[in-house]
């Protein structure tokens, strides 16, 4: 007898999606109203925010506001139609693309209308069924659903472990000489959740001995890393070995867009073959012309970094000195640990956000291990010291009342379902 094909979803909403008549327009699907900045409105009150990837400070900044403005009076929404190869192509897109190629110290590069579909559609276009991929069992989903599509052999590696990696390429290379293929390795920049840097020097350094193409996510890197801002790669002065390189404008650049970068004549493959991208309509001229103020920034004011980085390490010096868990982060990624269950964790922000004001990213099982709370916050060059000293205050009050039962015991007494208790 055939089923229904919506029984399985009526009967069973997923890990997360189990939680929702419990968290939906809290926990997941919150409201931040008000300009985008450190303080917000969130349920009437204003929060400090810690949960946006505004990294340079650019959302706001009243350049990029007048930017933007002027785009959407020259050029209203619409402009250009229809997708790139056909009718929406422009003097502007070559322009920008020219100069995030520069940026990123590659030979060309091509525009993508959002960073997910442009990866997901990268990698479809870069391997065949006789091709192989290695790939950080970490990888953000965009990889993940990328290596779904391909219907060749895919090999994962420990998270950002040297041994494991040349393993699998042992691995790749014996499959890819039994198929005529070749390898790509994928790997990320800035891990977004641990804050880790890719090891990307390590990785490259394994091209004298295995025929491997790198292509590299940094989306967190780009504008964060490197003397220049270049990303990972500069930072880790392995910016050459890194074949396609890719970043999103959803963070350091406060927008919408991505691009890919890497030798010429890749990217006009790519630019032929990019399924996303053929059959989509152009990045809007807002979006391109924003991002050209955006990069002009980048360039020349480095000021914007150096603050963002001043924060960065206040905040995490006071978090490690006050004896959280940050990992071992690299980045502007900051991760705090704590042990407790997904109703403790409920609860906990609840107290961060309703009674110290503070509004933060929380990751729990299945995206981590069960028993496991991770707070996420992103520091930006628009937080103050007085922001990080307030926060800090904060995450103190928030772990004495985690550590000594207090959160668990609301959870009981709300009803909350504590069976995934640690």
């Amino acid at each position: 007898m055939v089923k229904d094909l919506f029984e399985r979803i009526q009967s069973n909403k997923g890990p997360l999606g189990k939680w929702a008549s419990q968290a939906e327009g809290y926990y997941v699907f919150p409201k931040l109203e008000g300009e985008l900045g450190p303080r917000m409105q969130f349920h009437g009150k204003e929060i400090l925010n810690w949960s946006i990837n505004d990294y340079l400070g650019l959302a706001n900044h009243p350049e990029v506001r007048k930017a933007d403005a002027d785009a959407a009076r020259d050029y209203g929404a619409a402009y250009p139609m229809g997708a790139r190869m056909m009718s929406g192509h422009t003097t502007l897109h070559e322009q920008l693309q020219n100069e995030l190629a520069a940026f990123v110290q590659k030979e060309a590069a091509y525009l993508l209308n959002f960073g997910y579909q442009g990866m997901v559609s990268t990698i479809d276009a870069l391997v065949t069924k006789n091709d192989v991929i290695v790939y950080d069992v970490d990888s953000h989903a965009c990889i993940i659903d990328g290596v779904r599509l391909h219907m060749g052999k895919r090999f994962t590696y420990k998270h950002n472990d040297v041994e494991s990696i040349e393993k699998n390429l042992q691995r790749a290379t014996k499959m890819a000489e039994e198929n005529g293929g070749g390898i790509l390795l994928i790997t990320e920049g800035v891990f977004g959740m641990r804050g880790q840097q890719g090891k990307l020097k390590e990785i490259v350094a394994l091209k004298e001995k295995y025929n491997f193409r790198l292509l590299v996510d940094d989306a967190h890197g780009f504008g964060t890393l490197g003397k220049t801002g270049a990303g990972a790669g500069e930072e880790q002065g392995c910016q050459d070995g890194i074949d396609v390189y890719f970043s999103t404008f959803a963070k350091s650049m406060a927008s919408i867009g991505a691009f890919i970068a890497g030798d010429k004549d890749v990217i006009d493959y790519l630019k032929y073959n990019l399924r996303s991208q053929m059959f989509a309509k152009s990045l809007p001229m807002i979006f391109t012309v924003g991002a050209l103020k955006r990069l002009e920034m980048l360039r020349t004011m480095p000021e914007l970094k150096d603050k963002l980085w001043e924060n960065v390490d206040a905040l995490q010096n006071g978090l490690k000195s006050r004896g959280f868990d940050i990992g071992d982060t690299n980045t502007c990624v900051t991760p705090v640990y704590l042990n407790g269950s997904i109703p403790e964790a409920m609860m906990l922000v609840n107290d961060l956000r309703e009674n110290y004001h503070i509004f933060l990213s929380i990751v729990v099982y299945p995206v981590i291990p069960k028993g496991i709370i991770l707070l996420r916050m992103i520091p930006t060059a628009s937080h103050t010291l007085n922001d990080i000293s307030e926060t800090l205050d904060a995450f103190e009050a928030v772990r004495e009342k985690l550590t000594n039962g207090t959160y668990l015991k609301i959870a009981s007494e709300k009803t909350v379902d504590v069976s995934d208790e640690r």
